[in-house]
């Protein structure tokens, strides 16, 4: 079994690991190290989450970074402003041991954008950014670009769904001509393709992880059979069925996510919600209040929930079915984690089911049938 050491990982980087519970790499990790701290040229990983990309990507780039410089020398594009704060906390937490500090930023939408501009005149060495924000700093001239020698976007499919596509276009023509593009996407549909071809160079490295790597064994996956009339009330005793179990539940609309945990707030339970119609810190603290377990229940959507990296998680329900399989292992992703089990579990009509058969085929899962 390969180690970070093997991979060519420094010691510093590798204590930091062993305190995070790291110690054996993933596939992703595995094929992606070795090549990134080589060679270092321009790279396509197809990886879900879940499968260890901030550290397969975070990690080469933490090696590269010159620390006598204070310029911006690399550079990470994020699709959700959770995401971006999740990668940053991560590559702060791999620098643990480091004699010579490297110092990161996040700049995202929703937060206060002059705190931003003065927290970036301070020495930033990686730039954790959602495009739009990104965009509003380069044309205040907040920001300095000019010496990024890696850019990373992570969640790549992700970013172009959401409509990022002219943002990534206006930002990679801004870079550096002579820099290394790092594409992370779980899927490469055509828009991905396109973004390959015309912003890196034609003999880009490739690399996909394994299935059993996309897909966390440890979840245990299962469905609920009920009527739109009835799904709130089998909710409940499911809910009633996990006692102290702490879960996320994921709708499909922001509006839906509101109505819901209104409604379990009435049954009496301990929930909150996070989507994005609310403002930062309404989002930054319910997830604050989540993860101190003030709040039992988070009730989310899919673009918020990006960010939501909880230790204990006992289950993940899909009250609303995803549109992408890509959003149904997304949120599977959020329990299980740290070598735990977890449970993903969808309520669904008798209308739905040629979906669900369509997820089992795709992720290679089966997903039986649970009894309340």
């Amino acid at each position: 079994m390969r180690n970070f050491a093997e991979l060519g990982i420094g010691e510093p980087y590798v204590r930091a690991l062993t305190d995070l519970g790291i110690s054996t790499p993933t596939d992703i990790q595995i094929k992606a190290i070795p090549f990134l701290l080589d060679k270092g040229t321009d790279f396509v990983g197809q990886a879900q989450t879940g499968t260890g990309k901030t550290a397969a990507f975070g990690l080469p780039l933490l090696e590269k970074i010159d620390g006598s410089s204070s310029k911006i020398q690399g550079l990470i594009l994020a699709p959700t402003r959770e995401l971006c704060q999740q990668i940053a906390k991560g590559l702060f937490r791999f620098t643990k041991y480091l004699d010579k500090k490297v110092f990161t930023e996040a700049v995202y939408g929703g937060a206060k954008i002059d705190l931003q501009i003065a927290a970036l005149e301070r020495p930033t060495q990686i730039l954790v950014a959602t495009p739009g924000r990104l965009l509003d700093l380069i044309d205040r001239r907040a920001v300095d670009l000019s010496q990024v020698r890696t850019t990373i976007l992570d969640e790549a499919d992700e970013m172009l769904s959401m409509g990022f596509k002219d943002e990534l276009d206006a930002i990679l023509n801004q870079l550096p001509s002579d820099r290394a593009t790092w594409l992370f996407s779980a899927t490469i549909p055509k828009g991905i393709e396109r973004i390959i071809e015309q912003h890196m160079g034609s003999d880009a490295y490739r690399i996909t992880a394994s299935q059993e790597d996309v897909i966390n064994r440890d979840i245990s996956h299962r469905y609920i059979l009920t009527t739109l009339g009835e799904k709130l009330t089998m909710l409940r005793r499911f809910l009633d069925g996990q006692g102290e179990n702490r879960g996320v539940i994921f709708c499909r609309t922001r509006q839906d996510v509101q109505r819901l945990a209104e409604k379990l707030v009435e049954l009496g339970l301990s929930a909150d919600t996070i989507h994005g119609d609310l403002m930062q810190k309404e989002r930054e603290k319910a997830l604050r209040a989540f993860k101190k377990k003030r709040v039992q229940i988070l009730v989310a959507t899919d673009v918020a929930a990006r960010g939501i990296d909880v230790d204990s998680l006992a289950y993940v329900v899909h009250y609303d079915l995803p549109e992408q399989v890509t959003q149904y292992t997304h949120r599977s992703g959020r329990t299980a984690r740290a070598g735990r089990k977890g449970l993903s579990v969808s309520f669904i009509g008798s209308n739905e089911m040629y979906k669900l058969h369509s997820i089992e085929r795709q992720l290679d899962i089966e997903i039986d049938k649970m009894e309340l």
